[in-house]
Parts: C-alpha cells; structure tokens; sequence
C-alpha cells in the first residue's frame, strides 16, 4: 500500500531558475459523499463523484529563483508568493494559500527557494454559489507537480498524478476528485483496486453507456456565503450520535454502484444519489450544534423533480453539496426533456434565475 512517506523526495536532478505552467481543473459532484474527516485532510468514509467540464478554474503559476529575483515579497517564515484572482490582487485568498504551502512543504521541499505569482480565475461567475476550492487547489496543485516534474524529469505519470491530487487533497478534500476524471474515488475501498484515503483514483470498474456524457445542471438557489463552513461541518461529525452508521452507509453505497455503473441502472442510481444528498444534510440537521443549509427554494425543486419523474418516468434526480443549490442530473438522451422542465418549472427558484449547464469531464489539463 502506497503511503504518504513515498511522496516525499529525496533529491533533485535538475535545477529550474524561472518559468511558468498554467493549468485547467474542473469542480466535481459527489454521488457518495464524505462528511467528516480525520487529521491531515483524511476522509472519515470513501466517495466517489462525477468530474464536472464546464465549471472550472485556470490558474497561471510563474515561478523566480528568489536569487533572481528583483522583486520578491518575502513572508516572515519565507513562502513568497503574490495572489491574483481575475488579474486583481486578492488579499482575503492569502491565508488559505499560506496555510496550504505549510502542509505540503513536506511534500515539495524547494517550495522557499523560489517567488510565486498566482493568477486564478473561474469559468463560473464568482459567489454564484459553487464551490471554488476543489477546482482552485487542483489546479494549483497541478501547477506544483509541473514544477517538480521539471526538476525531476524521470517522474512517472502515474506518480504525477497521484501526488497532484495527495497535494490538492491538503488544499482542499474533494479537490482530489478534480484531478483526473470521469469518475473519480477518493478514500479506501475494499471493492476498488488502488483506492485510497491519501488520493483520489479513476473508478476501476466498467462503467455502462447510460452514464456516459451524464448531464449535471447546476440550480442556483442561493449565492451567498454559507452560515456554517464545510470545515466547521465535517468536524461536527466527531461524536456525531449517527457517525459510525453513516460511515458504514457510506461503504454500502459505493459497493452498490459498482453493480449499477456496470449494469446502467438508472433507477437504483436515483435512489442512491437522492438518499446520499439527503443523508448529508440529515447529518447537519442532527449535529451539535445543528444546522441547516438548504433552503425554501431546495425542497421546492425536490419536490417539483420528483413530481416530474412520476408523471414522465424519465430518469433524472437531484443531489446537493454543503449547502443549497440543486445538482440536476440526467442522461443526455433526455437532455431536451430536462432542460425544457427545468426552464418551465425550476428556474423561477433560482436566485435571478441562474443556473449553468455541465456535464461529466476529464479533470484537469494543461493549458
């Protein structure tokens, strides 16, 4: 079993003065979700998600020997780096980015020798109430490895790509899901060959024509901050009177999809997919303290789905993240049908109704 020791490097075979890498990673949906964690970002229960294609975040990394350096801001304990969100200085992002370069210096030694500047941005509007970290620290982490792997050429790929998503693990938990795609499991799994709690893995099994090209659009009901940060959320799962039944649930879950991935049963994938979405916000509503992230506008579109799939019987479902916008899947084939609906019925929940069309991508690439 591979572990987290086997990441860190020993040495070097080249050395980088300067450059740059830019990298594209996508957000990803959860269709078994993880709520709760242990130290050092480790899931407390597997997931496995969809890798999204359209809402992403490109970052631009260039690096300076700070030696070479003519204008290096250098921080008291010697990271440097500037921060640029949509080309403007982005002072609020420095903490998280700070606090992330300290937990993966480990991980990436040469991090103080050198001056970063960041330049981010995302292909979906800013507080529309997607959550940007797990698509903002994959790419980051993408931009990372590229810099190691051009101070270590022999890298193997699949190294690469598992130290990228152990990297963006460290930034953010599902950030590990952004890395490579279509399907993506993060966390250990007796059923799925290599998983693992340190980095996410491409689903190993088959997986059935129904859920190729999967379409997800995403219903913003709600763009503002959340009460209640994930972080804040997962660790209320610590002496949770439900904890250990949803981790076991959690497992279950997973096992059963890779019957239904194989199989394309997409009537079992509803009941899954809906009960996982609902358990998540069960376990809000039942920590201490308590709490709630969905909103009026949330059980409305529910509702109106599941009135909809009685009356029509065409497969589509809901699940939500950590909070109150809807996540509408659905085949492509029935792509013409949804789409109709959710403008007739749904888009009047939408906070000025906005919503984004996505579906199932590839994860991250290099720009």
């Amino acid at each position: 079993m591979i572990a987290a020791n086997d990441f860190i490097p020993s040495s070097y075979t080249n050395t980088v003065e300067s450059g740059n890498f830019q990298w594209s990673a996508p957000s990803n949906i959860a269709l078994v979700k993880y709520w709760g964690k242990k130290e050092n970002q480790i899931p407390a229960n597997p997931s496995v998600s969809f890798t999204l294609n359209n809402c992403k975040t490109i970052t631009k990394l260039a690096f300076a020997k700070k030696n070479i350096s003519t204008a290096v801001h250098v921080t008291d304990n010697n990271f440097s780096f500037d921060l640029l969100f949509e080309g403007q200085p982005k002072e609020d992002f420095k903490p998280k980015i700070q606090k992330f370069l300290e937990r993966i210096e480990i991980y990436l030694p040469f991090l103080k020798d050198y001056h970063f500047t960041i330049d981010t941005e995302n292909t979906f509007p800013h507080s529309s109430g997607i959550a940007s970290s797990a698509s903002g620290m994959a790419a980051l982490a993408m931009n990372l490895m590229s810099l190691e792997k051009a101070l270590n050429p022999a890298m193997s790929e699949d190294y690469f790509y598992q130290k990228a998503s152990l990297l963006a693990r460290l930034g953010s938990g599902s950030a590990c899901r952004s890395v490579k795609g279509q399907v993506v499991v993060w966390g250990n799994q007796a059923n799925i060959p290599r998983s693992s709690d340190l980095f996410g893995v491409e689903f190993p099994h088959a997986i059935h024509t129904n859920f190729k090209n999967f379409q997800d659009t995403i219903l913003l009901v709600d763009k503002g901050e959340k009460q209640v940060s994930s972080t804040v959320g997962h660790d209320l799962m610590h002496n949770h009177p439900f904890a250990e039944r949803r981790f076991a649930q959690a497992h279950e879950n997973l096992d059963a999809l890779i019957t239904i991935f194989e199989s394309g049963d997409l009537d079992a994938f509803i009941k899954i997919v809906e009960s996982e979405a609902l358990t998540l916000h069960a376990m809000m509503m039942t920590s201490m303290p308590y709490f709630i992230l969905m909103k009026p506008n949330t059980l409305q579109i529910i509702n109106a789905i599941w009135k909809f799939r009685n009356e029509t019987q065409i497969p589509v479902c809901f699940t939500l993240d950590a909070g109150a916008n809807v996540h509408v899947l659905y085949p492509e084939n029935v792509s013409e049908k949804v789409l109709q609906f959710i403008k007739d019925e749904l888009v009047g929940y939408c906070q000025n109704g906005q919503y984004i069309c996505d579906q199932i991508g590839n994860g991250a690439a290099l720009v």
